[in-house]
């Protein structure tokens, strides 16, 4: 059998999928690095909801990819941008996704942590954004999941420079009941976040995320980095207090900051963990042998597909992430909250497939191979 994907310039192309998965069984927690899938949301395609209209979710498929990723030894990162944060999903949609999803976690014991932001702002003062931001701590740890400070769009607005982010982030911290992460996530991610940390100079933004670090180096448990600049990351990581982690959020060199080098190793919290789970754990799993090389044979060849997956505009990767779980078999659709499916071309969804399916990342292939047909019938490419 054959799949007939579009290409360059209308051209149409013949495939041959695979006919056996890249099969992982559900294993024990990682125990060399911590790692944290940011999972996506299932849209409810059966709600009646205009685009503006509060997100529509299927919560039983939604909780059910969580258990998927928990089976699989992988800690849950929940309700980052991962799961449409600012693009589609609002506050009151992210309050009860904390809810269901941290419930679900201390039913089957799976690690869980959830963003906190300030999205239930538009704007406001830099009281506003700590009263936002405070409410949303509140939640977060009153349901027992450990807090990831995100980035927020308000903060980036409102602060007059450096000594705006030292005193939100103080206040934070020293309320906070447990060790959090802080989240920086870079414009490619948000357009909105430009400048964060006070300056658009990257430098200079480090030295004053680096002093948030070390005047609460007993309230970081990491930092999660999302600025898809390894080299960045690895100095920021090196100049890190003793205890705290980073984890990083670099979907394009992922596996060799994941291994690291002679002074350290980045933990992970990742959007292509999304899609990549099962085989991310496995990879892990190997590496906890000591086997750095066998590691990297599994995970290097990833790297193509969350390049294609998170290329630019980067802040549309979400796209991608659901597409494969609905041909994965983890969803009966492909609908996104606040339409989104239609935000990547069909060029670019079919070099997805492609690209997903020679990893062997669907347990179905003949599922998945069914349904992009199905796909690619409605946008008029005959099979």
């Amino acid at each position: 059998m054959t799949v007939r994907l579009p290409g360059a310039g209308g051209s149409v192309r013949a495939y041959e999928p695979r006919t056996e998965p890249f099969a992982v069984p559900p294993g024990a927690p990682l125990a060399s690095r911590a790692v944290l899938s940011a999972a996506h949301v299932v849209a409810d395609p059966y709600a009646d909801v205009s685009p503006d209209a509060p997100a529509a979710v299927d919560w039983d498929a939604t909780l059910a990819f969580r258990r998927h990723l928990w089976s699989h030894g992988l800690g849950v990162a929940e309700a980052m941008d991962t799961a449409q944060r600012g693009m589609g999903l609002d506050w009151a949609g992210a309050a009860e996704l904390i809810r269901r999803s941290a419930a679900e976690a201390r039913a089957v014991g799976g690690r869980i942590a959830c963003g906190v932001g300030t999205d239930q702002l538009a704007g406001g003062s830099i009281a506003e954004v700590r009263a936002a931001y405070e409410e949303q701590l509140a939640l977060v740890e009153g349901v027992g999941a450990q807090a990831v400070l995100m980035a927020s769009r308000a903060l980036a607005a409102a602060a007059a420079g450096p000594e705006d982010y030292l005193e939100v982030y103080g206040h934070l911290l020293r309320q906070a009941a447990e060790p959090v992460v802080l989240h920086w996530l870079g414009p490619m991610f948000d357009p909105a976040l430009e400048g964060y940390w006070g300056s658009s100079d990257l430098d200079a933004a480090t030295e004053t995320f680096l002093e948030v670090v070390a005047a609460h180096p007993d309230k970081v448990d990491g930092v999660k980095i999302s600025l898809l600049d390894a080299g960045r990351e690895v100095a920021l990581r090196r100049r890190l207090p003793r205890g705290v982690r980073c984890y990083t959020g670099d979907d394009f060199h992922y596996p060799e900051l994941i291994e690291g080098d002679e002074r350290g190793f980045s933990h992970a919290l990742l959007g292509i963990f999304d899609p990549l789970g099962p085989l991310a754990a496995q990879a892990v799993r190997v590496l906890d042998t000591g086997d750095a090389k066998g590691f990297r044979e599994l995970l290097d060849p990833t790297v193509e597909l969350s390049h294609h997956l998170f290329r630019a505009p980067t802040r549309f990767y979400k796209t991608g992430v659901v597409l494969l779980a609905w041909l994965a078999g983890h969803q009966e659709h492909f609908a996104m909250v606040g339409g989104l499916q239609s935000a990547r071309s069909l060029p670019h969804l079919a070099r997805a497939y492609e690209l997903a399916d020679g990893l062997g990342l669907f347990p179905d292939p003949a599922l998945a191979e069914a349904r992009m047909k199905n796909l690619l019938s409605v946008y008029g490419v005959a099979q």
